[in-house]
C-alpha cells in the first residue's frame, strides 16, 4: 500500500524515521509495527533505544492438530542481535509462555474429514482463552502432523486456520519437521546440551512416532515410523469405532484379523498393544532390521544413533510412558504407554531413560518457538508499504560460490539455471532469491554481485516486478542501495540479511519493526503435494526402486537440501500412503 493523503494526517512515512530520531511519539501508517511508543533515557533499560533495536519481543502461536489432539499455544518469543560478533543476525535467547489451551480431541465428521467447524472453534475458544486477537499474533504454525495430515480435507483446513489465524501463521506438515519440533518442544536439545550428551527424542502421538537424535541443542537426524496410540479406538462396548490401516497392520501382527465394526476384549487390545511396543523396540533397536519392521517407517530409518547419552519420550502417549497420566480414551494410547514401560523396565530399550519434559505438547510448544527468524537491521527494503507483509514466497538458492573476484556472469547463469530447474521461471512468479555472501564488502565485489542479481532477474526486473533477495552475510544495505542507485533497478527492491534458508523453504515476511529495523520470517518447511500450485516438499525422493512380491512394495531413499533437480519429485508423506498401500 502506498502512502496517501490520509497517511499523512495519521502519521509518517517509515522511511522518516531515520530523520525523526528516538524522542518522537508517533505512529506509522499501518506497515510497521513499534515495539515502542515513547522514549525516557532515565527509564528501564527495556525502553531504551538502543536497547530495544539489539532486543525484539514477538507474540509466535503453535497450533498442533495430531491424529488424537489438537491444542493451541502462545509464546513469547525474546531474540537478540549477537553485537559481540559483529553480525546483525538475532537468536531466540528465551520463550515464556502466554497461554495453553487445553488438549481436545481432534474432531472428525467422518472417518476421511475432520470436521471444520469444531475445529475452528476450539481454535477460536484458545485465542478468547489467551486474550489475544489473530492481528496481535506475528508469527507461528499451525502443523498438521501424523495420521491429520493424511485427511481428504486437511490442505483446506491448513489454509483456513493459517488465514484466520494471524498474519504470519504458517501451514506446515512432514515427518521430518515433525520430528524436530518435537524434540525442541520436548526440552530434548536443552537436555543434550546440560549434558553435553547425545539424546534421542521419541515422540509417540496418535498415528505416528517421530525420532530425533539432538546434540548441543540442535537437531541431527529425524525419521518417523508408523506406530501411534490412536490407529484404533473402541467405544465403551469394545466396538472398533475407528481402524486406520497402519493400526489394521499391527492388529494382523498381533494375530488379529480386525476390521471397523468388530468387538473385541481387553485382553484382545492389550496383546495388540504389547506387539506394538514390540515393533518399536525392533525398529529402533535390530541391526538388520526385519524386512516387516522396515515397511513401517514413513522415512529413511536412522540406522546409526552414535553414542547416545539417552532417550526421552514425548508426545501424548509420552505422558503415559512417563505414568503422568491415568485417563483411557479409548484408543490403545494408555496401553501402549505402559507396555513400552515394561519394555523399558526389561532392559529392552538399551539407553538410559532420562526424565520427562514436556510430553503431549511438544510438538506446539516446539511449533511456537522454532518457526520464526529475525532479519538484521542493515536490510534494504525501497517500499516498505508496497513489498510488505508478503506470503507464501518461495526460496531458491543457486548453488554460487563467490571467490575473491566476483563474477557477475556466472551468477546470472546460475540463478537462470535454478530457476529453470525448478520451475520459477518468469516476470509472474513471486521468488525469493537466497544467497550466500563470504569475503569482505569491497565495492567492487558488491557492485557485480549485484550486476549478476539483476541479470539472473533480468525479466522481473524488465517487469518492473518487486526483486526479494535474503543474505546470510551483512551487506543487505549496500548491495539495495547499488541496486537501485547506481544499477539503476526500477522494481521495488527488498534485500534483507542475517537469515539462513534454502531450496524448498516457502517464506512469510512481515512488517518491519520498528526501532529495531528488522523484519519477521517465518518459514515454511513442508506443504502438500496435492496443490499443483502449492510448494514442494523440502525433503524430496532422490532415487525409488520397486520389489515384485505379493504386492507392489516402493522403498524411497531422502535426501535433505539441494539434491533436487526440479522435477519428477515426490513428498514424503505422498511416498508414505504408497508405502501403506503396499502393505495392504
Amino acid at each position: 500500500m502506498a502512502s496517501g493523503e490520509d497517511d499523512k494526517a495519521q502519521g509518517h512515512n517509515l522511511n522518516d524515521h531515520h530523520g525523526m530520531g528516538a524522542a518522537w511519539t508517533h505512529e506509522h501508517d499501518g506497515y510497521a509495527d513499534h515495539d515502542h511508543d515513547e522514549y525516557d533515557v532515565d527509564g528501564p533499560i527495556e525502553e531504551i533505544p538502543l536497547w530495544m533495536q539489539d532486543n525484539v519481543n514477538l507474540v509466535s502461536v503453535g497450533v498442533d492438530i495430531g491424529s488424537s489432539g489438537t491444542q493451541v499455544i502462545f509464546s513469547k518469543i525474546h531474540l537478540r542481535r549477537l553485537a559481540e560478533d559483529l553480525t546483525s543476525r538475532y537468536y531466540v535467547v528465551s520463550r515464556d509462555t502466554i497461554y495453553l489451551s487445553p488438549v481436545s480431541l481432534t474432531p472428525y465428521s467422518s472417518e476421511t474429514r475432520i470436521d471444520e467447524v469444531k475445529l475452528g472453534q476450539i481454535i477460536r475458544d484458545a485465542y478468547e482463552g489467551a486474550g489475544l486477537q489473530p492481528h496481535e499474533v506475528d508469527t507461528g504454525a499451525v502443523i498438521l502432523t501424523g495420521e491429520a495430515l493424511r485427511r481428504e480435507n486437511a490442505q483446506g483446513i491448513s489454509k483456513l486456520l493459517s488465514e484466520a489465524g494471524g498474519e504470519f501463521v504458517c501451514a506446515t506438515a512432514g515427518h521430518h519437521m515433525e520430528s524436530m519440533l518435537a524434540a525442541y518442544g520436548s526440552g530434548a536439545a536443552t537436555v543434550s546440551q546440560d549434558i553435553g550428551k547425545r539424546v534421542l527424542n521419541i515422540d509417540i502421538g496418535g498415528g505416528t512416532t517421530k525420532l530425533a537424535t539432538v546434540e548441543g541443542g540442535k537437531a541431527l537426524v529425524t525419521a518417523a515410523v508408523h506406530i501411534g496410540g490412536r490407529l484404533q479406538v473402541v467405544d465403551e462396548n469394545f466396538r472398533i469405532v475407528r481402524l486406520d490401516p497402519a493400526g489394521r497392520t499391527h492388529a494382523k501382527r498381533a494375530g488379529f484379523d480386525w476390521h471397523l465394526g468388530d468387538t473385541v476384549d481387553s485382553a484382545s487390545l492389550d496383546k495388540v498393544a504389547d506387539v506394538m511396543a514390540d515393533t518399536l523396540v525392533s525398529a529402533l533397536t535390530a541391526r538388520p532390521m526385519p524386512h516387516d519392521v522396515e515397511h513401517l517407517y514413513l522415512t529413511d530409518p536412522i540406522l546409526d544413533y552414535g553414542d547416545l547419552g539417552g532417550i526421552m519420550f514425548s508426545g501424548g502417549v509420552g505422558e503415559y510412558v512417563y505414568d503422568r497420566e491415568e485417563r483411557d480414551f479409548g484408543d490403545m494410547g494408555k496401553r501402549l504407554g505402559a507396555a513400552i514401560r515394561r519394555k523399558i523396565e526389561a532392559g529392552r530399550f538399551p539407553w538410559k531413560l532420562l526424565p520427562a519434559g514436556e510430553c503431549i505438547r511438544a510438538t506446539a510448544l516446539g511449533a511456537s518457538e522454532y518457526s520464526v527468524q529475525l532479519s538484521g537491521n542493515t536490510s534494504y527494503i525501497s517500499n516498505p508499504g508496497e513489498l510488505l507483509p508478503r506470503r507464501n514466497l518461495q526460496v531458491i538458492q543457486p548453488p554460487i560460490e563467490i571467490g575473491e573476484d566476483v563474477d557477475a556472469e556466472a551468477i546470472a547463469k546460475a540463478i537462470h539455471a535454478h530457476r529453470k530447474a525448478f520451475e520459477v521461471e518468469g516476470a509472474e512468479v513471486e521468488i525469493a532469491l537466497a544467497m550466500r555472501w563470504t569475503g569482505v564488502p569491497a565495492y567492487e565485489r558488491v557492485f557485480n554481485f549485484g550486476k549478476g542479481i539483476i541479470a539472473g532477474l533480468e525479466d522481473h526486473v524488465a517487469a518492473k516486478k518487486p526483486i526479494y533477495v535474503m543474505l546470510d552475510g551483512d551487506v543487505a544495505q549496500t548491495l539495495g542501495h547499488i541496486m537501485r542507485e547506481e544499477l539503476k533497478v526500477e522494481s521495488e527492491i527488498l534485500v534483507i540479511d542475517g537469515v539462513m534458508l534454502m531450496d524448498f523453504d516457502y517464506i512469510d515476511l512481515g512488517k518491519v519493526r520498528i526501532p529495531s529495523f528488522t523484519v519477521p520470517v517465518t518459514i515454511k518447511s513442508l506443504v502438500f503435494s496435492e496443490d499443483p500450485n502449492g510448494p514442494r516438499a523440502r525433503e524430496i525422493i532422490h532415487h525409488r526402486e520397486e520389489e515384485d512380491d505379493a504386492g507392489a512394495k516402493v522403498h524411497g531413499h531422502h535426501h535433505s537440501h539441494g539434491h533436487a533437480h526440479g522435477h519428477d519429485h515426490t513428498h514424503d508423506h505422498a511416498h508414505a500412503n504408497e508405502r501403506e498401500a503396499g502393505k495392504n
